[in-house]
């Protein structure tokens, strides 16, 4: 039984090493707001929704508190021509409360696969010593191995055609159709155009790539230096 305990704590160190990358930078990514305010300059937010820069600008600072507050509805008011509007309309109001729901899955994700690296250093590594750091080095490269496996395929599958590929992740992730919106009418696709998540994909995709390589180099450096100690012992 200790055995089986010990080797599904292998397992989830493993599998919590690249995910934990992936959703930290998902996280950052979602709650930037100087990322976001540089997204609506360079995708003409302001043009595109008829609204004052700045507006735009409170706008955003408001969607990224609500990802981060208890409120079930995104209700933001706006000045347009010397009037007060509301921002969203029903719809897109009820399409964010789905992305916060997401949203907020991820940012616990992220916390729970924190825990788990950071648990299994602490107690198998340097309180039970039952873990060398060797054999966490070999596990951490194969977390990083398997992930970019899978990161390999969505981005390939991504690159063959983003619209395809954004297309199929709303249907995974949403069980309405909520998220289909006109761009004519709906100032939120609007203020984030699918050239912005295209961007912002590609984005967090060169991130977690350079992320995994960092950590994939220092468990190799690691896992090397140990053979080349032992041979200059022996001569």
């Amino acid at each position: 039984m200790a055995r089986l305990v010990r080797a599904l704590a292998a397992v989830l160190f493993a599998a919590a090493v690249p995910l934990l990358i992936v959703t930290s930078t998902v996280r950052w990514l979602a709650t930037d707001e100087t990322y976001m305010r540089h997204g609506f300059r360079a995708f003409d937010a302001a043009e595109r929704t008829g609204l004052p820069q700045a507006e735009i600008d409170r706008a955003g600072a408001e969607v990224l508190a609500y990802f981060r507050n208890d409120a079930d509805r995104l209700e933001i008011t706006v000045t347009a021509d010397g009037q007060q509007q509301p921002l969203f309309s029903e719809r897109e109001i009820a399409h964010m409360a789905d992305v916060k729901a997401l949203i907020r899955a991820v940012f616990r994700l992220q916390e729970v696969s924190l825990v788990v690296v950071l648990a299994y250093i602490a107690l198998a590594v340097l309180w039970s010593g039952e873990t060398s750091p060797r054999t966490l080095a070999k596990l951490a490269l194969a977390g990083i191995g398997a992930g970019a496996v899978l990161t390999a395929g969505i981005a390939a599958f991504a690159l063959t055609g983003f619209d395809q590929a954004w297309t199929t992740f709303h249907e995974i992730a949403f069980r309405n159709d909520l998220w289909q919106l006109d761009p004519d009418t709906d100032r939120l696709i609007q203020m984030y155009p699918e050239p912005f998540w295209q961007q912002t994909t590609y984005l967090a995709g060169a991130i977690i790539g350079g992320a995994c390589l960092a950590v994939a180099a220092a468990c190799g450096a690691y896992l090397l230096r140990g053979p080349r100690e032992r041979e200059r012992a022996a001569a």
